[in-house]
């Protein structure tokens, strides 16, 4: 039967976990992130250096390591299904620890730092930045890769192993109970504009004085951006039809400077970053909370490199927004329908 006709076949008998330790190879691994990435077995063949046929005979082994189809041929190429999208996702966390298993034993014998790749939403990023600061002066030699996105996006990146802490909320995912959620702090919201604003030197405003002006926004169904279209239908506004949307505080600050009747939500710990270099100016609006905290992410169980602790640990001394008492985040309380992703 050939490899790619078995899509509806069914595992007769599931391997034991010995079988699959002792049959299944890091190239045939490296194979099927290639197939995934490419949907091409000439190109996924080309990427690990290994013949057309070679990759072929190596899927067709996985396969029957497994007992079961884990990609169906379609117009658009080699698709993994879902039993394909599952195996395929653990071999990238297979082969990331690899990655960082090299990447920490190099540091050790060269005598450096090691590496860490961390995941942030904008409103961590102030906190993210004070600890990271404090952390490098005790590990001067230490990389660290920041990457910033929703945590729509981030926790993904955490189950490929390709960060390996997320500062964000768990409750977005499917799965909140695969990860180990550390609530960190609250995240009071601000309203911000250009320092030349024409509201800018305001001493008391209310969203009603912002009708009409042009917004700034996070993605559609995050917590801020439904905040801001609660807080704006509650006081009577129309909520703006053509927003302008990132999720970038950078191009947000850059958005400001050069669009002079622009206004925007942000963090405010964002907001005070801003101003205190005088790169816009927060409007006295009042402006609601977001409901939940958020906090330090990491796959449920994983092992934390030296590094990961030592960072955690400095975010918990570098808070600054305390919780309530009694406030918790287990990663389902972030909203009902799992829509929110910041």
């Amino acid at each position: 039967m050939s490899t790619f006709a078995r899509s509806a076949m069914r595992p007769t008998a599931l391997p034991s976990l010995a079988t699959i330790a002792s049959r299944l190879r890091l190239k045939q691994l490296r194979l099927l992130i290639a197939l995934d990435n490419h949907g091409s077995l000439h190109k996924a063949a080309d990427e690990i250096a290994i013949s057309q046929p070679g990759a072929t005979k190596a899927l067709r082994e996985i396969e029957d390591i497994l007992g079961m189809s884990l990609f169906e041929r379609q117009p658009k190429g080699l698709v993994a299904n879902e039993l394909g999208q599952c195996v395929t996702r653990y071999a990238r966390l297979i082969y990331s620890d690899l990655e960082h298993l090299h990447a920490e034993i190099t540091a050790i014998a060269q005598g450096h730092g090691g590496h860490l790749a961390v995941g942030v939403i904008m409103g961590a990023i102030p906190l993210l930045t004070r600890a990271l600061t404090a952390l490098r002066e005790q590990q001067p030699h230490l990389s660290v890769e920041i990457i910033e996105n929703t945590s729509a996006a981030l926790l993904p990146l955490l189950d490929e192993g390709r960060i390996d802490v997320a500062l964000c909320r768990c409750g977005v995912s499917r799965r909140p109970g695969a990860y180990d959620c550390m609530a960190l702090e609250m995240e009071p919201l601000a309203v911000v504009a250009a320092r030349s604003h024409r509201l800018a030197g305001a001493s008391a405003l209310t969203l009603a004085d912002l009708a009409g002006l042009p917004w700034m926004a996070y993605p559609v169904n995050t917590p801020m951006r439904r905040t801001l279209e609660r807080e704006l239908g509650d006081a009577g506004i129309d909520v703006p039809r053509y927003p302008l949307e990132t999720a970038s505080a950078f191009a947000t600050l850059t958005m400001l400077q050069d669009t002079p009747d622009l206004v925007a939500v942000v963090p405010r710990a964002v907001a005070e970053f801003g101003e205190r270099f005088g790169m816009l100016v927060q409007l006295p609006v009042p402006m609601r909370a977001l409901d939940d905290p958020y906090g330090v992410i990491t796959r449920s169980g994983a092992h934390l490199s030296p590094a990961a602790r030592l960072l955690i640990a400095s975010l918990q001394a570098h808070c600054v927004e305390p919780l309530p008492d009694g406030s918790e985040n287990d990663g389902e309380n972030d909203s009902e329908d799992g829509s929110a992703d910041r």
